[in-house]
């Protein structure tokens, strides 16, 4: 045999051998690997949360300060005033959040910040400089709305914040801007309808706000899951981690324009008003922004406002208010 034809056969051979022994292992008895994975929480989150369902058991007088006879003109602030303070620097300070549709957010074709509570801080800043886009904006949480005010990180506060008597221990705040009412959001045909129907779920809310006290009055047996902001409780509720939200009608018809699964349903746990924050010690600035907000009832700019933002609500007008001096 000649060395090319021992070559050529100890090729076949050694072809015949890795077709036999080098083919892929049979896949009888041997499954493919798979893996598992919780699914993440959004930050911060804190689960079977019991810190905040404690309500705002105290009565107390609500009513803000009357505002002056007389509202300044636009950058002629009485000397030595909060008011003008606020001129001199050149910018209100705004303490708010972008994640609440359709009452603060930032628009994605324009950038501009925009909303209900957004137009409340614009009536300030025109009243203060006669430019209502003279203001900047500091994103603050339910849970850290009142340390901005009281550190004075911020002038004001305006972020569907309730007036209850536990944050007037803290701050101060203007007249009633809106009265909200609570509900629940829930996926549709989850079997969740009301309050009742709760029973042994997970619901969320954000921390520090005073949504989960109600829900609690009524079905013990919820357990509270508390997040940084509304936009994490939804991605709870869709990735199954919670079961339903709990909140005011505002903030879930801004949830529910997120997802067309959604739904608010039950009848009213409650009703709050929302007043403009501000930090104690300035009760000109309280007394002005008073004067603010009655000016814009009186001309319907609260009217046209709500009409295009929260329409979707049904038929609305300015809530009640009184003073106390």
């Amino acid at each position: 045999m000649t060395r090319r034809r021992l070559a050529t056969a100890l090729l076949a051979v050694a072809t015949v051998a890795c077709i036999g022994g080098c083919a892929a292992p049979s896949a009888e008895g041997n499954p493919p690997p798979t893996t598992t994975a919780d699914v993440p929480l959004p930050p911060n989150v804190v689960l079977d949360d019991t810190a905040d369902t404690q309500g705002d058991t105290d009565t107390c007088n609500t009513a803000s300060l009357r505002p002056d006879d007389v509202t300044p003109e636009p950058g002629q602030m009485p000397p030595n005033s909060t008011m003008a303070a606020i001129v001199k620097r050149g910018r209100l300070v705004v303490g708010t959040d972008l994640g609440s549709n359709p009452l603060s957010f930032r628009d994605p074709l324009s950038g501009d910040v925009k909303g209900f509570d957004v137009d409340v801080a614009h009536w300030i800043a025109a009243a203060l400089f006669g430019d209502p886009n003279r203001i900047d904006y500091r994103m603050v949480t339910t849970d850290n709305r009142v340390d901005a005010l009281t550190s004075g990180a911020v002038d004001v506060v305006i972020k569907s914040m309730s007036i209850t008597c536990q944050r007037l221990q803290s701050v101060d705040f203007s007249a009633p801007y809106f009265n909200a009412t609570q509900r629940i959001l829930a996926y549709r045909h989850s079997g969740i309808e009301s309050a009742a129907d709760l029973k042994n779920k997970r619901v969320c809310a954000t921390r520090s706000s005073t949504s989960a006290a109600r829900v609690k009055d009524t079905t013990p047996s919820v357990r509270f899951v508390s997040t940084v902001s509304w936009a994490d409780c939804l991605v709870m509720m869709q990735q199954g981690q919670v079961d339903a939200i709990t909140s005011d009608t505002p903030i879930l018809a801004g949830i529910a324009a997120q997802d067309p699964w959604v739904q608010v349903v039950g009848d009213s746990l409650g009703a709050q008003d929302y007043g403009v924050g501000i930090a104690k010690g300035h009760p000109d600035f309280v007394r002005f922004v008073n004067g603010v907000l009655a000016a814009r009832r009186a001309d319907g700019s609260w009217q046209r406002s709500y009409q295009e933002w929260l329409s979707v609500l049904g038929p609305g007008s300015p809530p009640s208010y009184t003073y106390r001096d």
